[in-house]
């Protein structure tokens, strides 16, 4: 059984039951893996992959989607929100998936599973509650439950780029914000800096034959990602309000006048975003 977790003490910065953040998840998963071009690495050889890992799996839409896509294959995912692995658990067995289990699990702290259990340990956009501190530490689990030869993969983003004040000046905000919880790699604040640091991550911790590939989201108000998008922003810019202001990074007044005019320059025909994301992956020695 996993342990008893004090969520008052978590470094996630919007807070971990939130119905709200939730329904975002359960958005931003499917935008990633449509982003992404699917859930696994076109170029990987799944057939040695029999037992599969999703760290921060929130409310399991990758892990759902994994097991509904390769009935063979068993997945697990963890998280430290209790109501996210509640919905999993709930979505896979409304569909019959025997082959998808969720548990409640604190990533950053020893991972309560046997040595070389997974065969493909997969994290995606964990930075949000990773200090930067603490990925030695969480890599070395990760090769520690991987099989040999199994792979570990994790995808990152940078703030997105866009032509409008209001995101970029909230995007900017919260980098700094991150940067002051000592949860960036970015020497300056003024970006997150964890995409360039995930082939290291991965070599250090003794990964190798370390892959990467790069994907971009269009968000301009003419593509077809701007609608899901909009809503991921309109709720994540919301929630990280509270973490903003406490941090010091900006006032409640200058918050919710960039968020209101955030949401008018999103909706904007004239409106041009795109998002950067990263993945790595790298192979356990045999």
């Amino acid at each position: 059984m996993p342990e008893e977790i004090d969520l008052s003490k978590t470094t996630y910065f919007i807070e971990a039951e939130n119905a709200a953040e939730m329904a975002r998840l359960i958005n931003q998963d499917r935008i990633l893996t449509r982003c992404m071009g699917g859930l696994f690495p076109p170029q990987l050889d799944l057939s040695s992959v029999h037992d599969i890992l999703d760290i921060a799996c929130g409310p399991g839409g990758w892990a759902t989607d994994v097991a509904r896509a390769y009935p063979d294959k068993r997945v697990t995912g963890i998280d430290i929100s209790q109501i996210m692995t509640e919905y999993a658990r709930f979505q896979a067995m409304s569909e019959d998936l025997h082959n998808a289990h969720f548990v409640v699990m604190d990533t950053l702290k020893p991972l309560n599973f046997p040595d070389n259990t997974f065969d493909f340990v997969n994290a995606r956009l964990i930075s949000g509650f990773v200090p930067k501190a603490v990925w030695p530490q969480l890599m070395k689990e990760c090769l520690r439950i991987t099989r040999p030869g199994g792979i570990a993969r994790l995808t990152e983003s940078e703030a997105n780029i866009s032509n409008s004040f209001a995101v970029d000046r909230l995007n900017e905000r919260i980098a700094k914000a991150m940067y002051l919880a000592g949860q960036t790699f970015s020497p300056s604040g003024w970006q997150f800096g964890t995409t360039p640091m995930l082939r290291r991550f991965l070599r250090e911790a003794g990964y190798q034959h370390i892959k990467s590939s790069a994907y971009v989201l269009d968000c301009s108000y003419e593509a077809d990602e701007h609608l899901s998008q909009y809503q991921n922003a309109m709720v994540s810019f919301k929630l990280l309000q509270p973490f903003l202001i406490k941090t010091g990074v900006i006032t409640q007044e200058e918050v919710e006048s960039l968020y209101q005019r955030a949401l008018e320059e999103m909706i904007s025909p004239d409106y041009y975003c795109v998002w950067y994301f990263l993945s790595a992956w790298g192979e356990k020695p045999r």
